[in-house]
């Protein structure tokens, strides 16, 4: 069940034995898009690194193979269907062709992306993806707002459209590059995204 206003969410216990456990985001996302063409539920997993386990506070214990207790959650996972293939994000979707110039869209399941607090309200169990989009931005105001993404408060700009869908859609004027937890997928001019809510039982 996401997480709602005023209540506790996720639980300390011991990892159950013989969990799957990741170092690198990028090989769980392989193993959470793996399962979810497969179909049925996905396995619990453990990750130890990356900016979803950053936004969680983790990792919450040195070595979770062998931890008496670790950080456990339902986290939503991110959908995006482009050109008929549908791909799978745990932390956030950039599409841009640069920071300093042209549109720029963030659709964020975690608040950070690397050192940058890129989506300072984004939740991974909420229900909810936290999108941020740049287009009429000067060069001035672009260079201040990449200064302060490391504290979050970039945001709010009159010239950054915040958003929390459930589902959203957007449409570029040309071929745009698509990264996916820093992975480049492609570049396409469609995106239609959506969150799958309480979607992986993840321990940090």
């Amino acid at each position: 069940m996401s997480v709602e206003r005023a209540t506790d969410w996720g639980e300390r216990a011991r990892p159950p034995e013989g969990l799957r456990v990741f170092d690198d985001p990028l090989e769980a996302l392989d193993f959470i898009a793996a399962g979810r063409r497969a179909g049925g539920e996905l396995p619990p997993l453990g990750l130890t690194r990356g900016d979803l386990v950053r936004t969680l506070g983790g990792p919450t214990s040195s070595d979770i193979r062998r931890a008496s207790e670790a950080l456990h959650v339902k986290v939503d996972l991110g959908a995006v269907l482009t050109d008929g293939a549908l791909y799978w994000f745990l932390s956030h979707l950039i599409a841009r062709r640069s920071w300093l110039r042209g549109r720029i869209v963030v659709v964020a399941n975690a608040a950070f992306l690397g050192e940058w607090n890129v989506a300072p309200r984004a939740h991974p169990g909420d229900g909810r993806l936290d999108s941020i989009e740049v287009t009429d931005m000067t060069l001035t105001d672009r260079v201040k707002a990449r200064q302060r993404l490391a504290t979050g408060t970039h945001v709010p700009h009159p010239d950054i459209t915040e958003r929390r869908p459930k589902a959203a859609q957007f449409e570029f004027e040309r071929p745009t590059k698509v990264r996916l937890d820093g992975r480049l997928v492609g570049s396409f001019q469609r995106l239609s995204v959506r969150v799958e809510p309480d979607a992986v039982d993840l321990w940090i």
